[in-house]
């Protein structure tokens, strides 16, 4: 019988050491440059599911010129594990890697976010630091409201004026069923609340408008005037366009007839006065392109349409940039004091005595009193019912 054996009877040579996993290989900090990358352009995000439409030759695939450019290829992706902090939004261009042929089934891995030339943001209020994307690599701002049904709010109106601004986009402004206000061609006076700025102003109304504009039947899609749809067309091509605005204004009706899609379409509430939502997701569609477009144009066209928006907060824009929006204003500003909140009189600010002499056109007090409304939201003063200008009509 063979005896135990005691601590004494093990030397070096007796232990084992399993090799570690990790290393066990050699480290290196030098990531993949994913030269063979494919870019695109990302159009939807679903649930950590990406879909990327890659780019396709701009000239005709045969001798032919009259062959027709082969279709886009539409990937699913998702994001490699150190893209996970980064958002990604639609019009965001991006690299992929993988299966990238876009058969059902497969799945690409978006490796690179390409340099963004513009990011439109907002915050869920004022006073929140916690910024949302909205969507990167737009050139413009197409701001949606309704000339009725919803009435329009120009607090509204002027907030996302000051985001795209902020984000050296080129706003232009929207107006849809224009047929429903008293004037068509000033629908609820917005056109020369407006005067003052070198702001485009397209409006849109509808052929065929329903009796009772608050009906709850959807069951059939308005006809917008052909004569606006073209105008916006030529007005868009060539460039990557987001659309934003109240839930009920018309903006999937617009990205309908823009691009030829089939987005849903609600009412609003003849209660509430409020649009029902519709668009659950931004997605970037591509533009159908105005008669005489050259082909390079067409393919440099998108339109992202956003889900309708409650408010539109501005808290990552500071003060002076605010003020930078109201350019009807910011002249005037000049005569202030240092350090000048341009919040009264008796604070130091001239701006009082620009709009008095009427410099700022016939809505400068009310553009002064939304200026002001805007600035004391930001700084986090209370303001009550009759000074709050988000959410006021025109």
């Amino acid at each position: 019988m063979s005896r135990r054996r005691t601590r004494r009877d093990f030397d070096e040579s007796d232990v084992r050491i399993r090799p570690n996993k990790r290393g066990s290989r050699p480290r290196t900090k030098e990531s993949p440059s994913h030269d063979d990358a494919e870019l695109g352009r990302v159009v939807t995000v679903d649930r950590g599911r990406y879909t990327v439409v890659l780019d396709v030759p701009i000239e005709p695939t045969g001798s032919d010129p009259s062959e027709p450019e082969a279709p886009a290829r539409v990937v699913s992706a998702v994001r490699a594990k150190a893209l996970r902090r980064t958002p990604v939004v639609p019009g965001d261009v991006v690299a992929l890697v993988g299966d990238t042929s876009g058969e059902e089934g497969t799945l690409a891995r978006l490796v690179r976010i390409e340099d963004r030339s513009t990011l439109l943001r907002r915050s869920a209020d004022d006073t929140d630091d916690a910024e949302r994307v909205v969507v990167a690599n737009a050139d413009r701002l197409l701001i949606v409201v309704a000339a009725a049904d919803p009435t329009p709010r120009t607090g509204f109106i002027d907030r996302a004026l000051v985001a795209a601004y902020h984000a050296d986009i080129e706003p232009i402004l929207l107006v849809t069923k224009a047929d429903l206000a008293q004037d068509p061609a000033d629908p609820a006076g917005l056109v020369t609340h407006y005067a003052e700025l070198s702001l485009q102003t397209v409006i849109s109304g509808r052929s065929d408008a329903p009796t009772s504009p608050s009906s709850d039947d959807d069951s059939q899609e308005p006809v917008l005037d052909a004569e606006a749809v073209t105008e916006l067309r030529q007005v868009l091509s060539g460039s990557v366009t987001a659309m934003i605005g109240h839930s009920g204004v018309g903006k999937s009706t617009m990205v309908n007839a823009l691009t030829g899609a089939d987005r849903a379409t609600g009412g609003v509430n003849a209660v509430t006065g409020r649009g029902r939502h519709t668009s659950s997701s931004a997605v970037a569609l591509t533009l159908e392109p105005a008669a005489g477009t050259a082909p390079e144009l067409a393919r440099r066209s998108w339109v992202i349409d956003t889900p309708g928006v409650r408010s539109f907060g501005l808290a990552h824009v500071g003060p002076d940039d605010v003020l930078a929006a109201f350019e009807d204003l910011v002249e005037g500003s000049v005569d202030c004091e240092p350090g000048c909140r341009h919040e009264s009189p008796q604070g130091g600010c001239a701006l009082d005595e620009w709009v008095g002499e009427g410099r700022a056109g016939e809505h400068g007090p009310a553009r002064l009193a939304s200026l002001r409304g805007l600035l004391s939201s930001l700084s986090g003063a209370d303001e009550g019912p009759q000074t709050k200008r988000l959410g006021l009509g025109t």
